[in-house]
């Protein structure tokens, strides 16, 4: 085996003219059977993330359970507080007086949810990372950010073979298809 067989890749780029055939390479890649596959364009193109399944629900539900612990926590600190810990009888009212909860219920509740999709934003995208491989090939670096259309396949993708992958992405009307060192 030669050196460059032996090399490791973390996949292969394919870069494309416009938006159009990006998308028509991601539908045809995903119907071809890659599943570790991801897009790269200096513009949101809506159209890629329901092409490449980047429907992701695991922020949202944990927002949501975040919201609700926030919500019974708020709730169970007013109750204890003025149930439990300090009962004031004030103005013949009863300890649990469940609507001067409701700011304090409420405020937890945001701060919670909130706190939750920060943490939950950085822990799910994969951050920190300072470095990409993507960013070893110098047409994505010099063009990614300004009019550069590119699509990548995982060397990890289980059908990844590096000739047959090559051979696909050039087939998909691609400029140009570049190694990913990692």
């Amino acid at each position: 085996m030669d050196a460059a067989a032996q090399k490791p890749l973390y996949g292969l780029m394919a870069e494309f003219a416009d938006a159009t055939t990006l998308v028509d390479a991601a539908k045809r890649t995903h119907a071809e059977g890659y599943r570790k596959v991801d897009a790269f364009s200096p513009y949101p193109i809506h159209e890629l993330f329901d092409v490449l399944e980047l429907n992701d629900k695991r922020l949202p539900l944990a927002v949501l359970i975040g919201g609700i612990v926030g919500c019974v926590a708020g709730f169970g600190l007013c109750y204890w507080v003025s149930v439990i810990a300090y009962p004031l009888n004030v103005g013949g009212r009863p300890f649990n007086s469940w609507p001067s909860f409701i700011p304090v219920t409420f405020e937890v509740t945001i701060l919670v949810a909130s706190l939750t999709t920060v943490i939950g934003l950085i822990l799910l995208s994969g951050l920190p990372m300072p470095y990409h491989p993507v960013f070893n090939v110098k047409r994505f670096a010099e063009h990614a950010s300004q009019d550069g259309l590119f699509l990548a396949i995982e060397a990890d993708d289980p059908k990844f073979d590096v000739d047959k992958t090559r051979a696909f992405l050039q087939n998909l009307g691609a400029r140009e298809v570049n190694d990913i060192e990692p």
